[in-house]
């Protein structure tokens, strides 16, 4: 092989990678260098999540719209995360946004924390949780008052408890 060949098989493999990058993001180191009250090993999160949950909150997938029961869920009550069973919204705020997403206005007070996402070609802002770092969804400026924002979470990551 010439070394233009070489140079040139080089330069698509680094594009190729430059384009993953910007269509599926890279936050691992990110994500990694946070430490969170509540860690475990990942075979540790495998084990008590379970496939969807484990793919949701520490794989940062995305469950199907309407798949939750959470998004049709309208008693009083508590959502908390799947992970460390820490509170994050209360049924007050969760309204009906019509994307099939449980949607909130806002959270517990230091319940969530939240980064810039780069995934998919283009900037969000990721809402995980803030004791374990569990993937919980996006938050949009889209909501109704008084927040303006659309905590617009994974139903699979959360748990519910009734008052």
């Amino acid at each position: 092989m010439t070394q233009s060949a070489d140079r040139r098989s080089f330069l698509t493999i680094a594009s190729l990678g430059t384009a993953a990058v910007a269509l599926f993001g890279c936050r691992g180191a990110a994500v990694a260098a946070e430490r969170f009250p509540v860690s475990m090993s990942d075979a540790e999160w495998k084990k008590k999540l379970g496939g969807a949950a484990y793919n949701v909150l520490r794989q940062e997938a995305t469950e199907q719209p309407y798949s939750s029961p959470l998004n049709g869920e309208h008693r009083a009550g508590i959502f908390g995360c799947k992970g460390c069973a820490q509170p994050l919204f209360s049924s007050k705020t969760k309204f009906e946004s019509g994307t099939g997403w449980p949607s909130f206005w806002a959270p517990l007070k230091g319940a969530v924390g939240t980064r810039t996402d780069g995934s998919m070609m283009m900037s969000r802002v990721e809402v995980h949780c803030s004791r374990c770092g569990g993937h919980l969804g996006h938050v949009f400026d889209d909501g109704p008052k008084p927040t303006g924002k659309r905590y617009c979470m994974n139903g699979v990551a959360m748990t519910f408890r009734a008052a």
